[in-house]
């Protein structure tokens, strides 16, 4: 099974480590506080965190027996009942149910060889390497959304660089958008039509694709900033 893309799971337990550490001095009130998403307190972002964690492990699981199976059971209803009835637990608690998932997280990823990656998966109807670079971006995001110690100017410049690559298709129709990062020799160019070039740190730009508050400015000159479409 031929392999032709770089192994994510290495980058994919680094940020699963980084979240246990961040996750112990929460307290009850941290965890009923606003989270960087609006809508969401950091209990809500937890019990997100903790079912994807454990619908992509078992992608994992399955995929190595060459079985497909859903991400959740019940579907997307499913997934935010589950969120919206786990948010209001302690602090104590919710580190416990999302250190659990980490934990089977570990377990499944660290099982997945470079052979595997190109295995089917359920989700997306894409392989195991895109389920990987899924939790990666779970993780990473959602971390820095939490506001707990890590914010998105602490992104790596090989996430930045997945992370635009994946969120291309938010550019709207008819823009060719080039991204120049202003803090290196980054510069994708993203979609076709009518010249925007929008510049800044590169993980303010990834912020921006991704949706999320840019923590320094952009520039996009005398045109406004593109209005993104949803994500993909």
């Amino acid at each position: 099974m031929a392999v032709n893309r770089p192994d994510p799971v290495p980058a994919v337990l680094e940020s699963q480590s980084r979240l246990r550490a961040l996750l112990a001095g929460l307290t009850d009130a941290e965890v009923r506080a606003p989270s960087a998403l609006p809508g969401w307190a950091r209990g809500h972002l937890l019990s997100h965190v903790e079912g994807v964690g454990f619908a992509l492990a078992r992608q994992a699981r399955y995929a190595l027996k060459d079985e497909l199976i859903d991400p959740y059971d019940g579907g997307r209803p499913a997934r935010d009942a589950a969120i919206e009835a786990g948010h209001g637990r302690s602090a104590a608690e919710l580190r416990a149910a999302v250190t659990a998932a980490l934990d089977e997280a570990e377990r499944a990823w660290t099982a997945v060889g470079p052979r595997d990656l190109e295995r089917p998966v359920r989700y997306r109807d894409a392989t195991l390497s895109a389920a990987a670079l899924a939790w990666w971006r779970e993780l990473e995001i959602h971390t820095a959304d939490a506001a707990i110690g890590y914010r998105p100017a602490q992104w790596s410049r090989p996430f930045c660089a997945h992370v635009l690559d994946f969120l291309a298709p938010r550019v709207p129709d008819g823009v060719r958008l080039t991204l120049a990062a202003s803090d290196g020799p980054e510069a994708p160019v993203l979609g076709d039509g009518e010249p925007v070039t929008v510049r800044g740190r590169l993980t303010d730009l990834t912020a921006w694709l991704a949706g999320r508050e840019p923590q320094g400015p952009l520039d996009s000159g005398s045109a406004p900033l593109p209005e993104l479409g949803p994500w993909p």
